[in-house]
């Protein structure tokens, strides 16, 4: 039974204001700065995306990261994207703190997907559509690991891809969901700290 509802999307920034202004201005969200220097863009009247500061800085790729459709990449650049590298039908950008993210040509800007990086993408999947309710389909390789559905991302498909790089740091981006904590525990994860 699904338990798990996608709350928004957490993002460490050791200049919370400033990488809320870059993808506040490529999404078209409003901005806003709280008194202690964390950030969050909304969308609707609905904090989706925030900016927390922390201390240490960029350290090695993200592992989570947002993919976009783009209608040209000069307007990514005049808002001070750092261009990484093209690959098969996209290109792989920075924003202003080095956090990468994938922009195919489309109507936009606007973000769909979530991708997460996994040496085993298909149990991943699998363990977040358990919790989730959301519907698995396949990825461009067959292999059953996006996610469509999912509760509280709206559109968005989240996509689970898989990489052999090892995982070096902890996450600067990641999600925070609505959910009974013993029955994430029961299902596998682990508590961190509270």
């Amino acid at each position: 039974m699904p338990t798990v509802t996608f709350k928004d999307l957490c993002v460490d920034a050791a200049e919370p204001a400033r990488v809320a202004r870059f993808w506040g201005a490529v999404l078209a969200l409003d901005v806003e700065i709280m008194d202690g220097g964390d950030a969050f863009l909304r969308d609707d009247g609905r904090a989706t995306i925030w900016m927390n500061g922390v201390p240490e800085p960029k350290a090695a790729k993200n592992r989570v990261h947002l993919d976009l459709h783009v209608p040209a990449d000069r307007a990514l650049l005049d808002l001070g994207a750092t261009p990484l590298g093209d690959q098969d039908g996209f290109r792989v950008y920075a924003d202003p703190e080095g956090n990468e993210f994938c922009a195919f040509p489309g109507p936009g800007p606007a973000v769909v997907a979530l991708c997460t990086d996994s040496a085993e993408p298909e149990p991943l999947a699998r363990w977040w559509a358990d919790l989730t309710g959301a519907a698995v389909g396949p990825g461009p390789d067959g292999v059953p690991r996006y996610l469509h559905d999912v509760p509280g991302l709206g559109p968005l498909t989240w996509k689970f891809v898989p990489v052999t790089d090892p995982r070096t740091a902890k996450n600067r981006w990641h999600w925070d969901v609505f959910a009974h904590v013993p029955d994430l525990v029961a299902a596998g994860a682990t508590v961190l700290r509270a």
